[in-house]
């Protein structure tokens, strides 16, 4: 038996004022096929008391218990990088945002999370520029990632901040959500250095003249500390491979012992490689059990508030990467199993994540089973509920 899960990160959300959401409204006839002869319902990937992060969510659907396992965003997205973390050390998120006025830093306005989807050269040139000018406290060390998202490693340090996700508070100020708690002043003048260093930078002066958003912040969040997984094999008996552009679902596999496959191209938004990924998935399911896809697009989508985007997402995902897979492991004779889902809910009207049940797909192509239309009230027809993505991954696996 071979698995593969298809994540579509984000591409749940809340009916709009005519009742439909960008599943209903996607054209997405092979997810639609695949749900109508598949087990379906819904999934409580979130549990209660946790906030609803793709860190949480996505550890949730792969199979692990985040009330067990979490501890923290940052240091899944640190195990990506090859950051070597001692069980003393802190980890930060470190985004490069856009603010937006004038004055005072705390008088500003958060306008934009990704810094206008950053590539990746152009990020790693600013955290060069940071690395050298910036003053930090001994022991502290600021690292390179994908696109927007960078790391902050305080060496032998303590937990105890307060900082907010950019992604949560667009076009608000951001005065009400600057850090507090432990090193509260230390974050706080990195900021402010950081926005320093990066208003002066060539690199930003260029991209204010090409119509881009400059970034001109480092905003910190997601606090953290070493993780400990029990291996994915050990835990489940099956070899398994996680292919993303996101430094931290790859993180959550690398923690947990998988193998993580790059794809050229890959770049965590709508303009992703998807048939990259696609060929990866069905290049690592000949020699492992288990595949799990990522998909970002949707979830960026829903922070930006770019419904055609959100729905234009989920219908890439459609053609490009669910057909293909399908058709493909169909055609190689094998037993397989496909869990289409989302992490959580992304919902356009409050670009940020929420934590309602999401609406899943289990296809087995041993087994013909009386489905559902996949959407968030489609699958509400089969009254199945998963209370955790554990459980929703037991399920999965059962052969």
């Amino acid at each position: 038996m071979k698995y593969v899960v298809i994540l579509g990160d984000g591409w749940a959300d809340y009916p709009d004022e005519n009742g439909q959401t960008p599943l209903t409204l996607a054209n997405k006839p092979n997810i639609d096929a695949i749900a109508a002869k598949s087990l379906c319902g819904l999934c409580k990937t979130v549990p209660d008391g946790m906030k609803p992060g793709s860190d949480v969510a996505n550890m949730s659907v792969m199979g692990y218990d985040p009330k067990k396992y979490y501890t923290g965003r940052s240091p899944l997205e640190a195990a990506s990088i090859g950051i070597e973390l001692s069980g003393a050390d802190v980890t930060y998120r470190c985004n490069l945002v856009t603010l937006s006025g004038d004055g005072q830093y705390e008088s500003l306005t958060m306008k934009d999370y990704s810094a206008g989807e950053i590539d990746s050269e152009t990020a790693s040139a600013l955290i060069a520029e940071l690395k050298e000018k910036l003053v930090m406290p001994e022991g502290w060390e600021l690292y390179p990632g994908v696109s927007y998202r960078h790391c902050l490693v305080l060496r032998s340090s303590t937990t105890g901040a307060e900082l907010t996700p950019p992604h949560d508070i667009l076009d608000r100020p951001i005065a009400d959500y600057l850090p507090s708690g432990k090193h509260a002043k230390a974050l706080l003048d990195f900021q402010k250095q950081s926005m320093e260093i990066l208003k002066a930078s060539p690199i930003n002066k260029e991209r204010v003249k090409a119509g881009k958003n400059p970034a001109n912040s480092c905003w910190l969040w997601g606090e953290g500390t070493k993780p400990a997984f029990t291996e994915f094999e050990k835990l489940y008996g099956i070899k398994g491979a996680v292919i993303s552009a996101v430094d931290l679902v790859k993180g959550i596999g690398l923690v947990a012992g998988m193998d993580s496959i790059d794809v050229e191209g890959a770049c965590g938004t709508i303009h992703t490689n998807f048939p990259g990924k696609t060929a990866a998935v069905l290049d690592a399911i000949k020699d492992h059990d288990f595949v799990y896809v990522h998909m970002e697009a949707p979830d960026e989508c829903g922070h930006q508030g770019d419904k055609a985007g959100k729905i234009r997402s989920i219908e890439l995902i459609d053609e490009l990467v669910v057909r293909p897979i399908y058709e493909e492991m169909t055609r190689r004779g094998e037993r397989f199993k496909l869990l289409i889902t989302p992490d959580h809910p992304t919902p356009l009207a409050l670009r940020t994540h929420v934590s309602d049940p999401v609406p899943f797909i289990i296809y087995d192509s041993g087994k013909d089973v009386h489905g559902a239309s996949y959407s968030e009230h489609g699958v509400c027809s089969t009254r199945v509920l998963f209370n955790s993505g554990v459980e929703m991954f037991e399920e999965f696996l059962k052969n």
